[in-house]
């Protein structure tokens, strides 16, 4: 309850000083609209808001999906194959270099203004999370519950999903916290290189033709857009993997 508490207090501060700052005489309201004109934004345009705001939110979804799928394909395969392993992940790290500027607007071009370059963004910067911690997890395996699983008589797969899928959890919904919130932006780099729809979208449009306050209101919504997201994949952690959040307490 308390860091609740000072959670909300720390936003009401920094709300406070938004609306101080944007009040004063020498700042344009062309360039920063204030909280009292984004929540009247809010109210205003919410239809606009909202209609782009679910195409937004179905790409992020998509996008996520993707990820996750094929995250978890390529983790569970660098770990099950070393030379696959010491092959791509190289790769696989210095393709974190490449700006997400760079790829976006090729993607729209190949493969035009539809959704599918957007869910492709989204996955593209998801991806690295995911399968980086899943890996992380899978390799961190505790080296006595293999052994008592080899003295069993276990099979690499049993060994695979019953001890090392498991002990993984608590790092894949760690990629996954991070995926969630980056995700997106992914989304609104891919809306920017060219969409119909889509916050990402909206908010430039609204940057070009000065509506500013309409402009703070996309931005307020992908926020709160990221923080739910986040939001939901701890409390399906804590529901998937109740173990760790009792093993944190103890410890």
């Amino acid at each position: 309850m308390k860091r609740w508490i000072f959670t909300v207090l720390l936003l009401a501060a920094f709300v406070g000083v938004w609306q101080i700052v944007a009040s004063l005489p020498g700042v344009d309201r062309l360039i920063l609209a204030s909280p009292l004109e984004t929540a009247r934004a809010l109210g205003d345009d919410r239809s606009l808001l909202l209609d782009n705001a679910w195409v937004t939110l179905t790409e992020v979804l998509l996008g996520l999906a993707v990820a996750v799928v094929l995250g978890a394909a390529a983790a569970i395969g660098m770990h099950l194959v070393r030379p696959l392993r010491d092959a791509a992940y190289p790769l696989l790290v210095a393709s974190q270099a490449i700006p997400v500027l760079v790829f976006a607007p090729l993607l729209v071009l190949a493969f035009d203004y539809g959704i599918g370059p957007k869910i492709a963004i989204v996955a593209i910067i998801c991806f690295f999370p995911v399968t980086v911690n899943l890996l992380d997890g899978l390799r961190a395996t505790d080296p006595e519950l293999l052994k008592l699983m080899r003295s069993l008589g276990a099979s690499r797969a049993q060994t695979l999903r019953k001890v090392e899928l498991p002990a993984c959890l608590p790092n894949l919904f760690s990629g996954l916290r991070i995926a969630a919130t980056v995700s997106v932006i992914g989304a609104v780099f891919g809306e920017w290189a060219g969409a119909e729809d889509g916050l990402g979208r909206l908010v430039l449009l609204g940057s070009q033709q000065l509506e500013t306050p309409r402009t703070y209101a996309g931005v307020v919504i992908l926020t709160a857009m990221a923080v739910a997201l986040f939001a939901l994949v701890t409390l399906a952690e804590r529901v998937a993997v109740p173990w760790n959040r009792q093993g944190g307490r103890t410890a």
